[in-house]
């Protein structure tokens, strides 16, 4: 069963309680946590709403909805939750092999899912978002793409914010597939520019579990665009898609226009 570098805030997913009130979920070569929490509703489902930028907006990239890869028979998650509107995104690698037939990334996706769902008892896939190395974007979490889904991927830093997955390992010395950040490039200026942001900027986010790398009721700055390993202790996204970031800024920024 393949693992993923994500790592869960309680923000999002039902399982085992742990003190204050979050859990981890650790990749290879990570810190595995103790478990997660219950949902705890945020903002109902029908009051969630859809912002529209009013300055830069991109068009949004074709996505596969999630119906396309998963299994028959899985439970229906419960209701996601939402948080006001995505300020950031956050990108990952899924630690898994890179030399997968693209027609094959639905299974690989399904492994994700159940390693997350079965092996850590979560209520659904961590990620918002999943890409392939043929620049596929798949829906990941249930709750709507243009909606700002509360994930569980960056622990301490779920809420406001999107997590991304490549699919692949990319550490240092492997190639990204320039189709791969085009589509991390396209799908983030879609996703910042629904709330108007430049994927270029700075933004402040709170941490909500001390877990992370900032104690819990504090902010730091973040790039708009920023690596998991920003938030969290970790290797992931790898070092040579961390150093795909500023590129993948750039490239979003002008497919809003500035």
């Amino acid at each position: 069963m393949l693992v993923a570098c994500a790592v869960f805030v309680g923000d999002g997913v039902s399982g085992e309680r742990e003190p204050g009130g979050e859990g981890a979920f650790a990749g290879v070569g990570e810190r595995a946590g103790v478990g997660v929490t219950g949902r705890r509703g945020l903002m109902p489902a029908a009051a969630a709403p859809v912002r529209r930028a009013a300055g830069y907006p991109a068009a949004r990239p074709r996505i596969v909805r999630r119906e396309r890869w998963m299994a028959e028979g899985e439970p229906v998650p419960p209701p996601a939750r939402y948080a006001g509107r995505v300020q950031a995104v956050f990108v990952h690698h899924t630690d898994s092999p890179n030399s997968y037939d693209c027609a094959d990334a639905p299974r690989i996706i399904r492994y994700l899912y159940a390693g997350q769902t079965e092996g850590r008892h979560w209520d659904d896939i961590g990620y918002n978002f999943l890409v392939d190395r043929c620049g596929t974007i798949y829906e990941g979490r249930a709750g709507g793409i243009d909606r700002p889904v509360i994930g569980a991927h960056t622990q301490g830093f779920n809420k406001g914010t999107a997590g991304v997955a490549a699919i692949g390992t990319f550490t240092a010395g492997v190639p990204v597939p320039k189709a791969m950040t085009d589509a991390l490039a396209a799908l983030s200026a879609w996703k910042l520019g629904l709330a108007g942001l430049d994927p270029r900027a700075e933004v402040r986010l709170a941490s909500s579990n001390s877990l992370s790398k900032y104690p819990a009721g504090t902010s730091g700055r973040f790039d708009a665009v920023s690596g998991h390993n920003d938030g969290y202790y970790t290797q992931c996204p790898g070092a040579a898609l961390s150093a795909e970031l500023p590129a993948i800024r750039e490239r979003a920024a002008r497919l809003q226009g500035r």
